[in-house]
């Protein structure tokens, strides 16, 4: 059966989720984090694209990021992946691959989806029973975006941006946010949605979109997360 082509459309932001091979380990000792990360930001420099999100799992990543060509998500996953790759099989003696083929990905088509997919990200540790709040797991976005922690690779988007208009605020607004559990069924939709390479909107959005591309680009039934309690 023929693959769809990724939706992608330049500067519309993805959530982006990449597993190791047969759900094995992609890291096994804190400089391959250290050196995954250095990759990131070189490969998304060069490929042009912004890195909003991230988490670094045992044996997937999750990323949210922003492409500002129709190649650039595609250039950044190749040439990020060849590198660390390269040095898995150097490090450890070993050949072959490493992740389980193709990344998946959606494309984010609604602002609430967005900052939803930033919490989904950041709170993967803490569902895995790793961390017991985000910003105990070492390997994520969350201190950057909740804490004003140093991070090279991140880039704020406009949503996040409108949280607030100073950074303290926009870091108070942003850590509010944890404070509740994420919508069931938002994140089903978030998980579904990335499975399959569709796209996330309101109903409005996703018509004109498939309707433009000549495809059905959403695998169940599109929506938008319920409001965010004040």
């Amino acid at each position: 059966m023929p693959r769809h082509a990724r939706i992608v459309l330049p500067g519309h932001p993805v959530h982006l989720i990449q597993r190791g091979h047969n759900k094995h380990a992609c890291f096994f000792e804190d400089n391959d984090y250290h050196g995954y990360l250095h990759w990131l930001k070189r490969c998304a420099d060069e490929s042009g694209c912004d890195v909003h999100a991230y988490a670094l799992m045992t044996n997937h990543v999750h990323l949210a990021l922003t492409p500002h060509a129709h190649d650039s998500l595609a250039q950044l996953m190749k040439s990020l992946n060849q590198h660390y790759v390269a040095y898995i099989n150097r490090t450890r003696s070993r050949t072959g691959t490493l992740w389980e083929g193709r990344f998946k990905s959606c494309l984010l088509h609604d602002n609430a989806y967005f900052l939803t997919c930033m919490r989904y990200i950041e709170l993967n540790p803490v569902r895995a029973g790793m961390a017991l709040h985000p910003r105990h797991y070492r390997w994520s976005s969350y201190r950057a975006n909740a804490e004003g922690a140093l991070d090279p690779r991140i880039v704020p988007h406009p949503v996040y941006l409108a949280l607030g208009n100073t950074r303290a605020g926009r870091e108070a607004a942003y850590q509010g946010l944890f404070k509740d559990e994420i919508d069931k069924e938002a994140m089903q939709r978030l998980r579904l949605a990335t499975n399959s390479n569709h796209i996330l909107g309101t109903p409005e959005a996703i018509e004109a979109l498939s309707a433009m591309l000549g495809r059905r680009i959403v695998p169940g039934h599109p929506g938008r997360p319920r409001k965010l309690a004040e």
